[in-house]
């Protein structure tokens, strides 16, 4: 109990002052801050959104499966784009199917292209993610080897 009261009142003298040098206290205090903006709550499996999204696998990131929908397609050649689009994760890519190997697909936002992938043996490949929070701002274009180029339309 007395070791308590001790180191009571050494705290108090040390952020109180004990007077004793005449000058008067000095104690600063923290400037306040602003709450921190906190992550938005994602499902179990979800590891990013929105512009921690950018640049990652949507599918390692779990922003595919469920969480993805498709937004708008075209068909370029024999190749079929589409915008991928996940809310929870407030971002989008570019897919592209029944293609050849070499066939490029891009992924741009605001007009702004983000992202790119080449067709490998697959037939098929799709982008790493850019943060689209809204899916009408997103756009998939495919450069083929043949040469034909096209792009889907906002949704």
């Amino acid at each position: 109990m007395v070791s308590v009261l001790i180191v009571g009142a050494g705290g108090w003298f040390l952020v109180n002052g004990d007077g004793g040098d005449g000058r008067e206290d000095r104690a600063t205090r923290s400037p306040s801050t602003a709450p921190a903006t906190t992550a938005p709550e994602l499902p179990a499996g979800v590891k990013c959104n929105g512009a921690d999204c950018a640049g990652q696998d949507p599918e390692i990131m779990g922003c595919g499966g469920e969480y993805a929908k498709t937004v708008s397609t075209a068909t370029v050649g024999t190749a079929v784009i589409e915008v991928r689009h996940s809310q929870v994760c407030g971002a989008a890519w570019a897919r592209i199917t029944k293609a050849a190997v070499g066939d490029a697909v891009r992924i741009a936002v605001g007009g702004k292209v983000q992202e790119s992938a080449l067709v490998n043996a697959d037939k098929d490949a799709y982008t790493p993610m850019a943060a689209a929070p809204d899916p009408a701002d997103a756009k998939a274009c495919a450069t083929l080897t043949t040469g034909s180029e096209g792009c889907t339309t906002a949704p």
